[in-house]
C-alpha cells in the first residue's frame, strides 16, 4: 500500500511539473476570463507596459501563442516550449526584433569561403565524447542583447572570451558595445553583422576592451576612442571551420568555443524551454550564437551546447541544446554553414604603467 501510494504521488508530481513547465495550467485555458488572468500574471512577471488599445491587441497575440505552446507540448518531442518574455509578440515581430541580424545578407556580400582556407584542427583524429567549456571556466554569464540586432557581436565576444581564458587562464567579460559602436566599416551595429568582420576588426584595432569599461546600451552609439583604444584582450586573426562539415565543427569545438550562425526565426525557437531542439528550420541564417560544447543524452541523442544572447530566462538558463548529426550536411538550422573562431598566440596588450606580460599571460 505504501509503495503504491508513493508511485501515485511520484506520477502526480511528474505530471504537475510537466504541466507547469509551460508556465500555465489547463485551467488557465478554460475561458476568456482565465486567459486574461494568465495574461495579467505574465505581464506582471515581465513588467510589460502597454496602453489600453495595444494591450487588447497584445492579449489576442498572447492567447494564440499560449494555444500553440499548449498544443505543441502534448506532442512526443525531445524538447518543450514555455511562455517567456516573447509571449505577446507575433512570430514576425519576434524575427524582426531578435533574429534580424541578416547574417545571410552579409555572408552573400562577403562571398564563399576559400576552398583551401587553413583549418588548424584539420589533423585532429580523436575528440572527447563530450565537452562543456562552461565547466572549464571558459564562458561568462549569459547576456541579453535586447531589441538590437547585435547577436553577431555577442557571438564574437563569446569566442574571444573563450580563447583568451584558454590561453591566459583568466576569464574576462568583453565589450559587445565597442563592436557595435566602432566596428562599422562592414558591420552595421543593431542592423546586423558578421562575426568574421568582427574578428578582423579586433585584430586590426589591436584588441578589445572590457564590458565594464565600455558597457552595453542595446542601441547604436558613437565610438568612444578612449575606450576603443583601451585594449585588454587581443587576437592574432581568425579561421573558418570548413563549411557544411559537422565532423570538422566538433574538432574545433573540442578545442575552443566557436562562433556560428543559425536560422532562429521560428516559433519553436521563440518559445524554446528545454531539451534537444530537433524542430523544423531552414538555412536562412539570421542569428549569431556560439557553440560552447557538445554531448549525448542518455537515449543516445547527440547535441550541441549553444550559448544564446536573449537573457537567462530563455531556454535552459540562456542556453539551448541543438541536435547534432541528424540533419543535412549543413547541420540543423544551418549551424555548420558559418562557423569561425579567433586565433591567439600573442600576449595581451600590457596595461599602461604595468610590467611586461609574463609567459602565463600568453
Amino acid at each position: 500500500m505504501g509503495k503504491a501510494l508513493f508511485l501515485a504521488l511520484s506520477f502526480f508530481f511528474v505530471l504537475f511539473a510537466a504541466v507547469n513547465s509551460s508556465g500555465f495550467e489547463e485551467k488557465d485555458l478554460a475561458s476568456e476570463e482565465s486567459f486574461w488572468d494568465l495574461y495579467e500574471r505574465w505581464r506582471g512577471h515581465h513588467t510589460v507596459s502597454r496602453d489600453l488599445n495595444e494591450k487588447d491587441r497584445r492579449f489576442n497575440v498572447f492567447k494564440e501563442n499560449v494555444k500553440y505552446i499548449h498544443s505543441f507540448n502534448k506532442k512526443d518531442t525531445p524538447y518543450k516550449l514555455k511562455l517567456n518574455k516573447f509571449a505577446d509578440l507575433t512570430n514576425r515581430e519576434f524575427r524582426s526584433l531578435y533574429a534580424g541580424s541578416r547574417v545571410s545578407h552579409h555572408r552573400m556580400f562577403r562571398g564563399s569561403q576559400p576552398a583551401n582556407g587553413s583549418f588548424m584542427y584539420e589533423k585532429v583524429t580523436a575528440v572527447p565524447p563530450s565537452v562543456d567549456w562552461r565547466k572549464k571556466g571558459t564562458v561568462t554569464d549569459v547576456k541579453d542583447q535586447g531589441q538590437c540586432g547585435s547577436c553577431w557581436a555577442f557571438s564574437t565576444v563569446v569566442a574571444v572570451e573563450g580563447i583568451n581564458q584558454i590561453k591566459t587562464k583568466k576569464l574576462v567579460s568583453l565589450s559587445e558595445q565597442e563592436l557595435i559602436d566602432c566596428d562599422n566599416t562592414d558591420n552595421q551595429g543593431c542592423n546586423g553583422g558578421l562575426m568574421e568582420y568582427a574578428f578582423e576588426y579586433i585584430k586590426k584595432n589591436g584588441g578589445i576592451t572590457t564590458e565594464e569599461n565600455y558597457p552595453y546600451t542595446g542601441e547604436d552609439g558613437s565610438c568612444i576612442p578612449s575606450k576603443e583604444n583601451s585594449h585588454i584582450v587581443s587576437i592574432d586573426g581568425h579561421e573558418n571551420v570548413p563549411e557544411n562539415d559537422e565532423d570538422a565543427l566538433i574538432k574545433a569545438v573540442a578545442n575552443q568555443p566557436i562562433s556560428v550562425a543559425i536560422d532562429a526565426g521560428g516559433s519553436d525557437f521563440q518559445f524554446y524551454s528545454e531539451g534537444v531542439f530537433t524542430g523544423e528550420c531552414g538555412t536562412d541564417l539570421d542569428h549569431g550564437v556560439a557553440i560552447v560544447g557538445y554531448g549525448t543524452t542518455l537515449d543516445g541523442t547527440k547535441y550541441w551546447i549553444v550559448k544564446n544572447s536573449w537573457g537567462g530566462e530563455w531556454g535552459e538558463k540562456g542556453y539551448l541544446r541543438m541536435a547534432r548529426g541528424i540533419a543535412a550536411k549543413e547541420g540543423i538550422c544551418g549551424i555548420a554553414m558559418e562557423a569561425s573562431y579567433p586565433l591567439k598566440s600573442s600576449p595581451n596588450p600590457a596595461k599602461k604603467g604595468a610590467a611586461s606580460p609574463s609567459k602565463d599571460e600568453l
